[in-house]
């Protein structure tokens, strides 16, 4: 057989195997690198900029502690975290209704986020109703949309909902359909029984964590307690039986 022939043939032959090997290798990084993603950690900050944010507590706006508290806690996330943040309360609109769609994504869940959220934080003020239930579905529907594994929500709130809805009731019918969003209840410097059931009924229904900091103190510990590396357990629903 002519030398050039032969050549041709083989070059032929092991470029599909060449080219075939280095799509595996590709393949196997792509994938590795989706279950890296898989397993990352997201956090979705939701704030609380209701009116009654505005309230004065220890000489300083509940509001302004509230951002000092975020400011001291955040450069301690690991910036590979994914993290987030939704803010709600910060404008009134022409009705109730927009009032009580008064919820934004301020910053979108990804890595290296701690700037854009300390940025965001100062560029809205006290001013609205306290629309918890919806801004909790926008950030399960919208929000995380698309991520896959655990997720997890820290929402910070002066007060229950006063949107007629019921945050508690909402998360009762999502754990049935799904089990991969933990939600962190801070309830600041709130006495309300009511308000206080509906809350810590919200974090423990989804395995998360509740807490009820009355000072700045308190408050500053309790985010340092929710990111913290803290065993879930998991809420099961008891039917009633009548």
């Amino acid at each position: 057989m002519n030398k050039i022939i032969f050549l041709f043939i083989l070059i032929l032959t092991i470029l599909p195997v060449l080219a075939g090997s280095y799509n595996l290798q590709n393949y196997d990084s792509f994938n590795k690198n989706r279950l890296i993603d898989t397993h990352q950690e997201r956090i979705l900050f939701i704030l609380d900029y209701s009116n009654s944010m505005a309230e004065i507590l220890e000489n300083k706006t509940k509001y302004e502690l509230m951002i000092n508290s975020i400011k001291e806690i955040l450069p301690a996330v690991n910036p590979n975290v994914l993290t987030g943040l939704r803010v709600y309360g910060h404008k009134m609109g022409f009705s109730s209704f927009d009032a009580c769609r008064a919820s934004s994504l301020a910053t979108p869940i990804q890595a290296n986020n701690n700037k854009n959220i300390l940025e965001a934080i100062g560029k809205y003020k006290p001013k609205g109703m306290t629309p918890i239930t919806y801004s909790l579905k926008q950030a399960v529907l919208h929000d995380f949309l698309g991520m896959e594994g655990d997720k997890r929500i820290v929402l910070l709130t002066d007060g229950g909902e006063n949107c007629d809805e019921s945050p508690c009731d909402y998360v009762m019918e999502l754990i049935k359909l799904r089990k991969d969003i933990h939600i962190d209840v801070i309830a600041f410097n709130i006495r309300d029984k009511d308000d206080l059931d509906q809350l810590r009924c919200t974090a423990l229904v989804t395995s998360g964590k509740f807490y009820n900091p009355t000072t700045s103190a308190e408050l500053v510990n309790s985010f340092n307690q929710t990111l913290s590396k803290q065993k879930r357990v998991e809420a099961k629903i008891i039917p009633n039986q009548e």
